[in-house]
């Protein structure tokens, strides 16, 4: 099954109960929505669908994260090609284990956007929280890449995924601060 977006709502909803965790999903899957009319016209809905379940495993199963991921959604009867592109996001990164939290590669560019913009989205909100507006609307680059350099600000954002997931895309880092502040502009959860 391809969930809907409401279906895919529902179903982080099922396993996330913390605000911040349902929140991020949102504003993922709103910016992956914005990302889609530009690479994949029509297909909004299902980009956005794969922003709000990519973490759906984190809230309950953080050191098994992208690897629970895959039994939830198998479980619920979702497409493959859904659990593909929401686990890619971990590819590549280790666990306090030192297990890697997932074997699939992001190859699409629904998949590489994710897994750059992923921990970008945080570090982005961050940033315009400290902004007198509140916003990221009239938020620019070198402010993020001001607070990008300072790996003590919001420090749970992983500078190193980030820069892999610009590199990935064949974009500068100054090229996907600038999308994804662009893509967070438009996602109405974020005004």
């Amino acid at each position: 099954m391809i969930p809907t977006v409401r279906e895919a709502q529902e179903l982080l909803a099922k396993y996330n109960k913390e605000a911040f965790h349902l929140y991020h999903g949102t504003v993922v899957g709103e910016v992956l929505r914005e990302f889609a009319r530009e690479h994949a016209p029509g297909e909004e809905d299902f980009w956005q669908a794969v922003g709000l379940l990519h973490d759906i495993d984190f809230e309950l199963f953080p050191n098994e994260h992208c690897l629970k991921g895959v039994e939830l959604l198998r479980e619920n009867g979702i497409d493959e090609r859904i659990i593909h592109a929401t686990m890619s996001h971990g590819y590549g990164i280790e666990q306090p284990s030192g297990l890697c939290l997932t074997e699939y590669k992001p190859i699409h560019i629904m998949e590489k956007i994710l897994f750059a913009a992923d921990e970008l989205t945080g570090l982005i909100g961050a940033v315009a929280i400290l902004r007198s507006s509140k916003s990221v609307v009239d938020l620019e680059v070198p402010s993020v890449k001001k607070k990008f350099k300072d790996k003590k600000f919001a420090a749970g954002c992983d500078r190193a995924v980030i820069l892999r997931g610009a590199e990935e895309l064949g974009w500068t880092i100054e090229e996907l601060i600038e999308r994804t502040i662009h893509a967070m502009r438009a996602a109405p959860s974020v005004q």
